[in-house]
């Protein structure tokens, strides 16, 4: 399996710009937890395809990461006007990313 990570990742300053929520999903197309992790985002995911979700390819040098203190792939941060309001790392079932986009698509 193919993810579209994008190597061109936004400022920091761009993320806290967004209004309402958002996911920034970092990974790497080659990895093995990204890849095992598809099936569940997609199905976390059903019947949002307007939410912004941002896949930015991380790694060795890459400061966005690092400034969402990144450390396993894949993280997805869970923000809400800018803010992060929930994290999942290594998701191993669709709850917990239920529960977090809970968090940022019904809070006011």
């Amino acid at each position: 399996m193919t993810i579209d990570y994008t190597t061109d990742e936004p400022a920091r300053e761009a993320l806290r710009d967004i209004r309402g929520p958002a996911v920034v999903e970092f990974g790497a197309p080659w990895c093995p937890w990204c890849q095992a992790a598809q099936p569940l985002i997609a199905e976390a995911f059903e019947g949002l395809d307007d939410l912004p979700h941002v896949r930015i390819e991380d790694g060795k040098g890459r400061p966005l990461g690092r400034a969402f203190g990144v450390k396993l792939w894949p993280t997805l941060i869970f923000l809400r006007d800018g803010e992060e309001v929930a994290r999942c790392v290594r998701p191993e079932s669709a709850e917990p990313l239920q529960q977090a986009l809970a968090k940022i698509v019904t809070s006011p």
